[in-house]
């Protein structure tokens, strides 16, 4: 059973902020991640609105977060997935498959994972012209058609991006507006990505690869086949949070963990930061500053210095 003063489950920028905050508080940090460090940022091939980088890709970002969180001694196990936690007690116990740990506090920052359309040929299709993310699968498609689905942030980069890659890009939303910040949507006018608003994605066909799908307008019911060599699923998160939920803590009815506003969770000394959250903006900014909240939180909760409070 290793020992540790806090355990961060999750190395995306929410968990290697906190990982950062809590090394350099003196605090023996291990941050555990199921992947490689980065979660949903390294997805983004260009960030403009995180403070003081006009413009940086999500690889560089986190590139530049794991060497700062390292280099004041946070310890980043990757390819590490937490699979049963023990919460309740004073020290908090974190079993993976290669080892055991335990520390007196804990951060969940584990993030979310794309939810699917749940439609025929989704499954099938997966990895055969099924893609939940175009800065990973773009290139497989250059001079190809392709059809983004969805209405933020997240559907409208994809569909930029692959504007630049393929022949032909349509964004199919069920509504007739997407959700995303107007600079993009200049953007998404700019390179003629074609709209095709009040639609609704009911198949995806093929043979061996995608080379269709079948949409229905909500509004006037007509029906009709899209030719596609590439389907862009993007219609939100699901929180990775039913771990943390089978260890008791509080989620709220759509799986994100309930915190106040110090990042803590319903069990004492565990904490949340992140899109794993409540919170309802999903941003790098906003991921940072809850992370650096819950590891001061956190530090506090473990070195009771005279402004420490209990809730």
């Amino acid at each position: 059973m290793e020992q540790w003063d806090l355990i961060i489950i999750g190395a995306g920028s929410a968990g290697l902020s906190a990982g950062l905050y809590g090394a350099r508080s003196g605090l023996r940090t291990l941050i555990l991640e199921k992947h490689i460090p980065g979660g949903a940022t390294i997805e983004s091939p260009l960030i403009e609105n995180y403070p003081g980088f006009i413009g940086v890709s999500g690889q560089e970002l986190i590139d530049k977060m794991v060497e700062h969180a390292t280099k004041f001694g946070a310890k980043i196990n990757q390819l590490e997935p937490a699979t049963m936690l023990d919460l309740r007690g004073e020290k908090k116990r974190v079993k993976t498959a290669k080892a055991e740990y335990e520390a007196s506090a804990a951060i969940i920052t584990t993030g979310c994972h794309h939810r699917e359309l749940g439609v025929p040929g989704e499954k099938e299709y997966s990895g055969k012209g099924v893609s939940y993310c175009a800065l990973c699968d773009g290139a497989f498609f250059k001079g190809k058609k392709v059809v983004v689905v969805g209405g933020g942030n997240n559907a409208a980069t994809s569909a930029l991006i692959l504007a630049h890659l393929t022949s032909n890009v349509k964004l199919i939303h069920r509504k007739e507006q997407l959700r995303a910040e107007e600079i993009i949507l200049e953007d998404l006018r700019k390179a003629k990505v074609e709209f095709l608003w009040n639609t609704e994605v009911k198949e995806i066909k093929g043979n061996k690869t995608v080379k269709s799908v079948t949409v229905v307008n909500n509004k006037t019911g007509e029906r009709k086949e899209i030719e596609a060599d590439g389907v862009f699923v993007q219609v939100g998160e699901i929180p990775n949070s039913d771990f943390a939920k089978n260890a008791g803590v509080q989620t709220d009815d759509y799986g994100y963990i309930v915190v106040d506003s110090q990042q803590r969770t319903s069990i004492s000394g565990v904490y949340a930061a992140g899109d794993v959250t409540n919170n309802s903006i999903k941003q790098i900014g906003t991921a940072v500053g809850q992370a650096i909240v819950a590891a001061v939180a956190a530090f506090g909760y473990i070195r009771r210095p005279y402004y420490y409070k209990e809730r």
